[in-house]
């Protein structure tokens, strides 16, 4: 895992004049020496792709549609490799890094299905008027063109598919940064596409340092830009390119609500546990993990301490064994914040019945009570396994207290209540609502993403497809319909 890698320029390996590296954040060795692309290089890229863009978007669909099983195959059979480099230069426990693997294979395998769906058209009959007699609509979909996705480090591989796949399913070429802190299993999609027949310069994966991303972003050949990442980051792409198509999934502070309904011993057993392990899973850094809990009082006093028992079962430790639950965070300045929003939190008058100490890039799983609004801890999206609970009275309330943060990504709620489940459908101002189970669930084929300051547009293959594309109508005269 320590050789140096080469990045992927118009579909063809290549090196630059510098490089950096690639260490685990567990125990700082190296994992890998990745060259960087020089200027000439990133503009040679943006070059080849605009110039491709016919061509690619008149690809026929079986050609694009068996690349993207090709990646996914081969995924399948890399799947360990791969799942040991995530979690390599991620930090990420084993058994998750090979369940984002998993995924990844059904986002490839997803796109190729929908690339031999896509752009059937519709037609609609124009003679409804007099005017329109003999007339009929035929709408397709067609490239914006160029698309910059920009990909984490949280989910190093899933998140850069969700860019990559929805391009080539529709026939438009892509540029992929991937996260300086985890390029290298954004190359191994590029490695695995250069084994497909794709037109040259329909794809590159440039490991591009951060510095040099506003002028990737200004450039008028890449209209579509696909951002994962902070709010704060992304809303300042979107202000500074206005007329383009932006779509940003910018993270959340997710809450699961548990109603008075849920109250059976196995319904608390439930809830605790799966709380306890998505506050806690990719060490909190998952845009969907659980950093609020909000209990109604009557289940309130009995659900505590089962979630305080949950989450001290966490096993915390080397990501590479595959006992380990929690891992550390993507670095040591990371795990720093965290602890600083804790420790502001306790000062603040929060208790803290689990967790509150670090240990290097590592941060202790973290249960906290009676925290102020005030806090940063409650006002923000923390990264990081620290978890909140309070106690409301009724649903009205609980609700209330999903929607006081700015962001709007995700929300659990815990009831057996059909109509209660559709009213928390109704209230929660969010993009997804999970009935039974906690926020951090996806499927990577249903559309994500968020309301407020949680981003806008949606992925999910089909979802991005369409952000990816923008409608075409044909008219044709003179029909005997």
């Amino acid at each position: 895992m320590t050789s140096t890698h080469a990045f992927w320029l118009a579909g063809r390996q290549a090196t630059g004049e510098t490089t950096f590296d690639v260490t685990s954040p567990w125990d700082g060795r190296l994992v890998g020496t990745v060259a960087v692309p020089t200027d000439a290089q990133v503009e040679e890229a943006v070059a080849a792709a605009h110039a491709v863009i016919d061509e690619f978007a008149a690809t026929p669909a079986h050609v694009r549609a068996a690349a993207l099983d090709h990646v996914s195959k081969r995924l399948v059979e890399r799947t360990e490799e791969i799942a040991q480099l995530i979690s390599a230069e991620n930090g990420k426990p084993v058994k998750w890094a090979r369940g984002e693997v998993g995924r990844a294979i059904s986002v490839f395998r997803f796109a190729a299905e929908e690339a031999r769906r896509f752009n059937g058209g519709e037609a609609q009959r124009l003679d409804t008027d007099a005017g329109g007699q003999g007339r009929l609509a035929l709408t397709r979909r067609f490239p914006k063109g160029v698309v910059l996705g920009i990909a984490p480090f949280n989910f190093p591989l899933n998140l850069c598919a969700h860019k990559i796949a929805p391009a080539i399913a529709v026939g438009a070429p892509i540029i992929l940064k991937p996260a300086p802190a985890t390029p290298l299993s954004g190359l191994i999609i590029g490695e695995l596409l250069a084994e497909t027949e794709l037109p040259a310069g329909s794809w590159s994966v440039l490991p591009v340092p951060n510095d040099k991303m506003p002028a990737l972003v200004q450039d008028e050949r890449l209209p579509v830009i696909s951002f994962t990442g902070s709010d704060k980051v992304g809303y300042a792409i979107m202000d500074s390119v206005p007329r383009k198509h932006c779509t940003l999934e910018l993270g959340g502070n997710g809450a699961a609500v548990v109603l008075g309904d849920f109250a059976s011993e196995e319904d608390l057993d439930w809830a605790a546990t799966r709380i306890a392990t998505f506050s806690n899973y990719q060490g909190g850094q998952s845009c969907i993990s659980v950093q609020r809990v909000i209990a109604d009082a009557s289940v309130y006093d009995r659900l505590l301490p089962k979630i305080v028992t949950a989450v001290e079962a966490q096993v915390t430790g080397d990501p590479s064994d595959t006992a380990t639950d929690v891992g550390p965070l993507v670095n040591e300045d990371a795990a720093k914040r965290v602890e600083s929003w804790v420790d502001e939190a306790v000062e603040a008058g929060a208790q803290l019945l689990a967790g509150g100490k670090r240990d290097g890039a590592s941060y202790a799983p973290t249960v906290l009570t009676g925290v102020p609004a005030d806090t940063t801890l409650a006002r923000e999206e923390v990264f990081g396994p620290v978890l909140t609970v309070q106690s409301v009275n009724g649903e009205a309330e609980a609700f209330a207290a999903a929607n006081s943060s700015k962001y709007g990504l995700q929300a659990g709620v815990f009831t057996h209540d059909l109509q209660a489940a559709f009213r928390a459908h109704r209230a929660l101002e969010v993009g997804g609502v999970v009935i039974g189970d906690v926020p951090s669930y996806r499927a990577d084929q249903m559309p994500y993403g968020g309301a407020k300051q949680s981003g806008v547009g949606r992925e999910g293959v089909k979802f991005a497809m369409d952000d990816y594309t923008y409608e075409r109508v044909l008219v044709l005269t003179g029909l005997a319909l």
